[in-house]
């Protein structure tokens, strides 16, 4: 029986996906549960346009996280803090900074994108992973200064 699935089914396959099943299979469990349809020449027709449809959306999506990585590689942040012996910080910079201070500059980027490890409590010039998108990884440049 040839199936296509409307969702990912562990150890069968992922959503949009042509599969073969047997019969009591995919008649008492996929299709019921919602989980498949047959694929008949119509509904094959409409998976495809959903493709074609959702690889425009994920392109478009790509595009504006791309240009937001570049529009962070354009915005260097510069924070001063006051520092104590050893040019260390009191208190940090951490991801809630940055995303505040990015959000100043008219960059919205949410704080648990920030690839930030431990926050930076050093003076010192540093670059700051910022997840946009599965595949694009902005850069931001960040400064620590002491305050005077």
């Amino acid at each position: 029986m040839k199936l296509i699935l409307r969702e990912d089914v562990y150890n069968l396959g992922k959503g949009g996906e042509l599969v073969e099943v047997k019969p009591g299979y995919g008649r008492n469990f996929l299709i019921p549960r919602g989980l498949a349809v047959l694929a008949n020449p119509r509904n094959i027709r409409e998976v495809e346009h959903q493709k074609a449809v959702a690889a425009a959306k994920a392109a478009k999506l790509k595009a504006s996280a791309e240009a937001i990585a570049r529009r962070l590689s354009d915005t260097p942040l510069s924070f001063k803090r006051k520092v104590g012996e050893q040019d260390k910080l009191y208190g940090s910079v951490t991801a809630m900074d940055l995303a505040e201070a990015l959000a100043g500059r008219g960059v919205q980027i949410d704080r648990r994108a920030i690839d930030l490890a431990e926050p930076l409590k050093t003076l010192g010039d540093f670059e700051v992973g910022v997840k946009l998108h599965s595949d694009v990884v902005g850069k931001v440049k960040v400064k620590v200064e002491a305050e005077t």
